[in-house]
């Protein structure tokens, strides 16, 4: 009916053709999740996802660090998850019913954010699946408060539900409430903390991050782990965080050793000229599909 030559492709991360990017075929699936119901200071993360997606046609699809054309993995983009307005707690159930029908056929789930509060969605399916695993926090924040802002489902709290779940390894932290500060000062079990003061990326520091995480491990990133002069458009940037060579050398150590169930990207907000920041999104996550799926 319609000469398909004369419309533009449905947005889909990285621009694929059909063949590599089928919602049936394919055993990546991006899930964008605009939600920001909890954003205190510096709201917009909802229009995070799409803008991430817009700009990922615009990668150069082989990689030449891997030397692989990773998009053969087979990568296929949702449609956004519509948000659940009523409430943090519904939004987390919202997440989880899709996550979990995803994972019963069988599929690599990403998502893509949006504020932090959305990997407990994920984390809960994930917990049902597998018996053990260990969550790697990529942030510049601890997100452990036990409530913020009179509940206890925000992106202030998401790692300390998740904590009620599942050991967190957190990597690049420099910014902490005291009730936070407190909380790890009682060396609670399951959380190991890597802060941003003083951080060098050698061979003790991937053998300490390596030990400390279990054989299966989701990854949580937070885009304020990096630099906000590397990454200055995220809901609440903090000076003194990591660069590209030292998220993507964490990433890559990681994939190789451990066995990697699931992954999310959160806290992109563009606002302005934001372009470059949203294409280096979408280089990170075509680049950890890669160490995931190409090694």
């Amino acid at each position: 009916m319609f000469d398909s030559g004369l419309f533009y492709p449905q947005r889909n991360f990285g621009g694929l053709p059909p063949e590599y990017s089928s919602p049936e075929s394919s055993p990546v699936v991006i899930l964008p999740v605009p939600y920001d119901g909890t954003v205190e200071w510096q709201a917009g993360t909802r229009n995070g996802p799409r803008a991430i997606i817009d700009a990922s046609p615009n990668l150069e699809l082989y990689d030449c660090e891997l030397e692989k054309d990773v998009f053969k993995v087979g990568i296929a983009t949702l449609p956004e998850l519509k948000p659940d307005t009523s409430g943090p707690e519904a939004m987390t159930e919202r997440v989880c019913q899709v996550v979990k029908g995803l994972a019963a056929a069988g599929k690599f789930v990403i998502t893509l954010g949006g504020e932090h509060s959305v990997t407990l969605g994920v984390v809960r399916v994930l917990a049902e699946k597998h018996a053990s695993f260990s969550v790697l926090q990529l942030d510049a924040h601890g997100d452990l408060r036990d409530a913020y802002l009179g509940t206890r489902y925000s992106y202030a709290t998401v790692m300390r539900r998740v904590l009620e779940l599942r050991p967190v390894v957190q990597v690049g932290t420099r910014s902490l409430s005291r009730e936070e500060h407190e909380f790890l000062k009682t060396r609670p079990a399951g959380v190991r903390t890597f802060y941003a003061a003083g951080f060098k990326y050698d061979d003790t520091f991937r053998r300490e991050l390596l030990g400390a995480l279990g054989e299966n491990v989701y990854i949580t990133i937070d885009l304020d782990v990096f630099d906000p002069s590397v990454m200055p458009a995220v809901t609440s940037p903090e000076p003194g965080g990591l660069d590209w060579p030292q998220v993507t050398g964490i990433l890559e150590a990681v994939c190789r050793e451990k066995k990697i169930i699931g992954c999310d990207m959160v806290e992109f907000r563009p606002s302005g000229d934001t372009g470059a920041c949203a294409f280096t999104a979408a280089k990170l996550l075509y680049r950890l599909i890669g160490y995931i799926f190409c090694r």
